[in-house]
């Protein structure tokens, strides 16, 4: 298993072969953080509407959740935050925004809770990642398992109150919590367990071939 060590002992996988002079270490942050925002547009347009669901099932967590474990916490957030501004400028990159539903009126829409945990999640998994978690299958599994309850917990409050402040419907809902469930939750589950199981394979084996390469 892995050992909690310092910074130092764990570097990330963006990290790898990185030279610690200023400009070209600048460098290369920088288009690290472009790819980074290219991925999570890209991710979360590869999306399946799931009614009466007002989010749709997409790669933006899995994105989010292996940007922030192949980051580190600190180039991760830097990241997460540009995908963040830019949407909040008005760039159509979420999953659900359009023409006529983006920037902040979008954020604080029915996927504001998410995007919240996007921000969390990316930073835990990269805090994780710095402990050594992303080198063995078992760690990466629990450290994606903790990333996905940081994105739930805002997403559910938030949708929550969104259904709670007029958007309840009792005609087809026992309660206001047998909504969220449906709306926020129950369509999710299963692609997340997937998910999870893609990103504790992949990670933990790049960093096997990075060893066997170097060998």
């Amino acid at each position: 298993m892995a050992q909690v060590m310092t910074e130092a002992d764990w570097p990330v996988l963006v990290e790898v072969g990185s030279r610690n002079d200023g400009a070209a270490r600048l460098a290369r942050q920088a288009m690290f953080v472009a790819l980074g925002i290219a991925a999570l547009t890209l991710a979360a347009q590869i999306k399946l509407p799931v009614p009466p669901s007002p989010v749709p099932v997409n790669l933006g967590t899995f994105a989010v959740l292996s940007i922030g474990a192949a980051y580190g916490p600190r180039l991760g957030l830097v990241t997460i935050l540009g995908y963040m501004i830019l949407g909040a400028l008005g760039a159509d990159i979420f999953a659900s925004s359009s023409a006529e539903n983006n920037g902040l009126s979008y954020m604080m829409g029915a996927s504001g809770g998410y995007l919240v945990g996007y921000v969390l999640a990316t930073v835990l998994l990269g805090a994780l990642a710095r402990r050594g978690w992303d080198r063995s299958m078992g760690w990466m599994a629990l450290a994606m398992l903790l990333g996905n309850v940081a994105i739930y917990l805002p997403g559910v409050a938030w949708i929550q109150h969104v259904i709670a402040a007029g958007a309840f419907d009792p005609a087809a809902y026992a309660s206001v919590w047998d909504q969220t469930m449906v709306w926020g939750v129950t369509p999710y589950l299963v692609g997340d367990a997937m998910k999870l199981a893609l990103a504790a394979l992949l990670l933990p084996s790049a960093w096997k071939l990075l060893g066997s390469t170097r060998g």
